[in-house]
Order: C-alpha cells, then structure tokens, then sequence
C-alpha cells in the first residue's frame, strides 16, 4: 500500500502527473530544469545517468514511488517538494506512520517510512541541496515512531537441506516444453543455496560469471561464481567470488545442474527451440545416481554476456533478457507451494538465510559463514546461528539444571 492515497486523499490526475514527470528518480523534472537553467542538454543528461548508476534497479524502484508520494502529499498541502522545509517533512513521515490499510493494520512499517525519509535525501543530495532530514525534527520523529511501534522482527523462514529437497522434488517433468524451466530453475536453487546469494545478486549473473575449476584436494570440479556487484560493494571494486564444490548427490550437485543447463544453452544457441525439442527427444535417459558433470569443463558459448537465469516463456522459449530479483523470490515462492509449505513464509533471502543455518547445524564456524556469505559484521551470523541451535555455547547448559 505504498502509494500517496495512502496518507492523503490525493486525485487520480495528481498522481498520474506526478508518474508522467518523474521519469529519472534522483534529478526529477522539475530538479532537471534547474540544471538544464545553469548546463546544456548533454551535460544534464550524463548527470542524470551516473546519479541513477550510483543506486541499484531496486532501490531507484523503491526511491521513486517514495518521491512520487511525497510530491503527491506537498501537492495537496500547497508545500515545496525540492527543496523540502524539514517540518514539513516531520509532519509527512508522521501522517504516514498513522495510516492504515483497509484491513485495519499499519500501511507503513517504520522500516519503510526510514525509506521514505532516505529517498528524500538521496534527492535532495542528487540536486546539490542540503537535506532536511537531517534535522533534529525528522531524526526525533523517526526514533518517535520506531519506539511507539516497536515490533518482532518478521523473518522469512530458512531454506534447509531437507527443505532444498522437497523444493527440487517439485520441479517440471523432464521433457519438452518444460525442460528449459526445470534446468534453470533447478541451478538457480542450488547456486542460490550453496553460495549464499542474494536475490540480486542471483538475477544479476551472466554465464561468463561461472567459471568450472578444479578442487586440487579431490581433482572433482568446481563451479567458481563471480559476482560483479553485491549489496555491500555495489560498484564492483573488490570482485567477490564464491567456490561451489561438487555435491554428494547428483540431485543436489551445484556442477551438476550448470553442466545441465549450459548444454541445453549451447544447444539452443547454435539450432533454437526446435533444436532444443529434437536434442532432448534424442537423449538418453541418465542415471539418477551418476553425476553428470564428469569431464565437463565449461561452456562454449561464444556470449558471455548472457544471462545466466533468462526469462522463459511457457513454450520453451529462452529469452535474452534476465530474470528479476522479484522473479526469483517468486521462483522459490513458487515451488514451496508445490511441495506444500506456505509460500508467504518463504522468500528469495530464504536461499541465503538457509546456507547460514543450515552450516551452522553441521557444524561450521562463524569464519567459515562469514567467508561465503560475504558478511562483516558477525551479529548477523550469530543471528543465523542462534535459530539453528540456541543452546550452543549458552552458559545456560552449565548450571546443573
């Protein structure tokens, strides 16, 4: 319910004006008018596009439906959107803290009206302008209304192994036209779970990005994922990279599934979807027990630049477009229902939350988490570690009882 009626009674023509004129988030139109007064076309517009290069898709998303309520209350209100006065501002974010859905609850959770608060900065910022929410009155405000709806955090539950399980259970038939989905499908579960990814990180991958290895302990082939942007180094400086081994079971086997699906790409690539639907009318059927990644050594496919997790039509057809992030989280939604679990308890983070849980059940240290995860701060994998056992190291386990 993030929309500007939900604060207050705004027309249908206001908000359509709004969405019509902020076409870029952080410089909208009217802030545009302002730079185009002191810079030329070419100059506002390279401006534009490294200011929104600095936030991901989903943040911009997020960013500019937070912009276009707040201009949409300021309308209403006969107030200045840009730049903001901070009373304004304290009184807006408060206004929306006590709005309710139709069912009764809170439109807003303070989470979200902190979003709000920083999308107006981040506006303000992208403009030259100083921000009001760095005002007394709005940071008061805020600690006001996380204080007074102060709530258990809500938790999407962790994917575990036996429930990773039960996921792969409810893949598509083996077969045309469904085998592109289950292939794809089947690898972005498996990489999601064993290298702790997050959704975007997931959608963001192309088939250069994997790389196939060797591990020199075993000589068993190893998938190496390279992830060019993350949550914590959004710019790519520092190239992070996750080591996937090969699994126990073939089932569950990261390498596995990526020879699976990168030889179905390959076939795609070079004779299209009829190509696809002959090759698999052709192949054997293989032993569930045998892993299927034996001498493989990677793809051959001339574009790197692929996506890795593409859109796939109902027909068979592999696009060339990537999944999204929510498409992802949908995509574990999705096969939760099918195995039978409640699928608002699940969500894309679901994949990482589990890899953290469930290494904490065997046995792994906060280190060794950490390391894969790519997490800094060791209160979050305490968190994980916590859910997964809560008696582990807990003095309570040394008083006798």
């Amino acid at each position: 319910m993030d929309d500007p009626s939900s604060v207050v009674a705004v027309p249908d023509s206001v908000r359509a004006e709004l969405r019509r004129g902020v076409r870029s988030v952080l410089v909208d139109a009217a802030a545009l008018r302002l730079v185009r007064d002191r810079f030329d076309d070419d100059q506002a517009g390279s401006l534009r596009r490294y200011l929104e290069a600095s936030q991901s898709a989903n943040t911009l998303r997020a960013y500019r439906s937070d912009w276009i309520a707040w201009s949409a209350w300021c309308t209403t209100e006969g107030r200045q959107a840009l730049p903001a006065d901070a009373l304004d501002v304290a009184v807006y974010l408060a206004a929306a803290a006590d709005a309710h859905r139709d069912t009764g609850g809170w439109a807003f959770s303070p989470a979200t009206l902190e979003r709000k608060s920083a999308a107006i900065a981040a506006v303000h910022a992208a403009n030259g302008l100083p921000s009001p929410t760095r005002s007394d009155v709005v940071r008061l405000t805020l600690r006001g209304i996380r204080r007074t709806r102060r709530t258990n955090p809500s938790r999407k539950r962790p994917v575990l192994l036996h429930t990773l399980d039960q996921l792969l259970a409810g893949l598509p038939e083996p077969g045309w036209p469904s085998e592109p989905a289950r292939r794809r499908d089947a690898l972005a579960l498996l990489i999601g779970f064993a290298g702790a990814l997050r959704r975007s990180e997931l959608a963001g991958l192309r088939i250069s990005d994997v790389e196939v290895s060797l591990d020199h302990r075993t000589g068993e082939p190893i998938l190496l994922v390279r992830l060019p942007t993350t949550k914590t180094d959004p710019s790519g400086t520092a190239e992070q990279r996750v080591a996937l081994p090969r699994g126990r079971r073939p089932a569950t086997c990261p390498v596995c599934a990526f020879a699976d699906w990168v030889r179905l790409r390959e076939t795609h690539a070079g004779a299209g979807a009829l190509g696809v639907r002959a090759w698999l009318t052709d192949l054997p059927v293989a032993d569930p027990g045998i892993h299927r990644c034996h001498g493989f050594t990677g793809t051959t496919l001339a574009d790197g630049d692929l996506p890795l997790f593409p859109t796939i039509t109902r027909h068979g057809g592999i696009a060339d477009r990537p999944m999204s992030g929510r498409a992802v989280a949908e995509l574990v939604k999705r096969y939760a229902a099918r195995a039978g679990l409640d699928p608002d308890l699940f969500s894309g983070h679901s994949l990482r939350a589990g890899f953290a849980t469930q290494a904490a059940l065997g046995g792994a240290s906060d280190r060794e988490i950490m390391r894969q995860g790519r997490w800094s701060n060791p209160r979050t994998v305490h968190g994980y570690i916590r859910t997964a056992n809560p008696l582990e190291d807990n003095a309570v386990t040394k008083l006798g009882l």
